[in-house]
């Protein structure tokens, strides 16, 4: 292993990333449940109240009691699937739920799974989804089966909702159909008025590609609509298809590189923003900072990343492909860190204040590597303005 230490002095005014307040991360824990009942419960409402875009899968599972899940009410979005299974309660109060983008799937098929939820003995149970503005599944498909007092929902016309002709659709052993509202025809979400379903693309005109908001040619959605729209323009779909650019609905955001007519060059766009999901933001959101090593220190080390030309935003799996950062701000030496786990070729930064007195760093002994001290001068760096920073970069390097 090789070391190479660079040492320079940064002037820093250090501000936060600016946050998407709508915007909560799903999970990836399929059946399994995480400790007591209410502990799970609480975990489930710590999570998602308050929240527009699940970013991920949401999963409400194993819920044995008839919690109050009204705080679900304001969530519009999921970009992976939904997972409802093995719970007791009567309703999932989803009334917002306009898209299910699909991104990943319940057993690699299913955008929107609900299974076995009804407790072995007693009458309880699901009786309606409620999901009355669910109007698109862009990827994946449907699973309803065992939910017994399931009335609502199964006979739903999925083929409207389901963007994808072969995606499968999987309803079966459930309850009895309940009777929909006279203005509702055949589909509903459950019994009253309100409830009728609505739907978007198989009673639009020929002319229309995607969806509609009335019979006629002239109320065809904008093709980069999703869920429907109130009105032909891409500022008036109710979900986007690919990007929400500021309330436009764009095929992508815009791009690192412009075209300048003039010149015949490709120049730097300076209004280039990055991909948070479905969303074009200008700088990526606080909770896509790495984690990978040591402690978050904004903004150091955003996953910010530029692909084929466009802007990313895209969260830290395992160990930061570019460099991890560890910041201290205690006044004594920072103890031996895992040099031994980080990849080869990466660059490991560690960030701290230059009124620090020492900087140990101390590799594993089966490295073979020496000790590394350093201590920082004050008064050959510029009068700071907020934060002032000495930052030591570390190049692992295979042997």
């Amino acid at each position: 292993c090789r070391l190479t230490a660079l040492c320079r002095c940064l002037l820093e005014n250090v501000s936060s990333s600016p946050l998407v307040s709508e915007v909560c991360p799903g999970t990836q824990n399929g059946l399994s449940s995480t400790g007591s009942q209410q502990n799970q419960y609480n975990l489930i409402k710590e999570r998602y109240e308050g929240c527009e875009i699940v970013m991920g899968n949401l999963e409400i599972t194993q819920i044995e009691s008839n919690w109050d899940f009204s705080f679900l009410k304001t969530i519009r979005e999921v970009t992976g699937y939904i997972l409802i299974a093995m719970n007791h309660f009567q309703e999932i109060p989803l009334g917002q739920l306009r898209v299910i983008r699909g991104n990943s799937l319940y057993e690699k098929r299913f955008a929107l799974s609900v299974f076995f939820n009804y407790p072995k003995d007693g009458s309880s149970g699901l009786r309606q989804l409620g999901l009355v503005n669910l109007t698109e599944i862009l990827e994946g498909g449907v699973q309803i089966i065992n939910n017994k007092y399931l009335s609502y929902g199964p006979w739903i016309f999925w083929r409207d909702i389901v963007q994808d002709s072969t995606a499968p659709i999987e309803i079966q052993y459930n309850g009895e159909k309940g009777s929909c509202h006279k203005s509702c025809g055949n589909y509903c979400w459950g019994p009253n008025e309100h409830q009728c379903q609505i739907l978007t693309k198989m009673v639009c005109a020929p002319q229309c590609n995607g969806r509609c908001f009335g019979t006629s040619p002239r109320d065809c959605c904008h093709i980069e609509c999703a869920a429907g729209c109130r009105g032909p323009l891409d500022l008036d779909c109710y979900a986007c298809r690919h990007f929400n650019d500021s309330g436009a609905c764009v095929s992508q955001c815009p791009q690192s590189l412009i075209y300048n007519k003039q010149k015949f060059q490709m120049e730097t766009n300076p209004n280039a923003k990055y991909q948070y999901g479905s969303i074009c933001v200008s700088q990526c959101p606080s909770e896509y900072l790495s984690a990978c090593v040591g402690s978050v220190f904004p903004p150091f080390n955003k996953m910010e990343v530029d692909r084929d030309g466009q802007k990313q935003c895209e969260p830290c799996s395992g160990f930061c492909p570019k460099a991890t950062f560890i910041s201290s701000f205690i006044h004594k030496p920072l103890q031996p860190l895992p040099l031994d786990l980080l990849p080869g070729s990466s660059t490991l930064s560690i960030l701290l204040p230059i009124d620090s007195l020492s900087l140990l760093w101390t590799c594993p002994n089966h490295l073979s590597l020496a000790s590394l001290t350093l201590s920082p001068k004050p008064l050959t760096c510029a009068v700071p303005l907020m934060y002032l920073f000495l930052i030591l970069s570390i190049l692992v390097a295979p042997k």
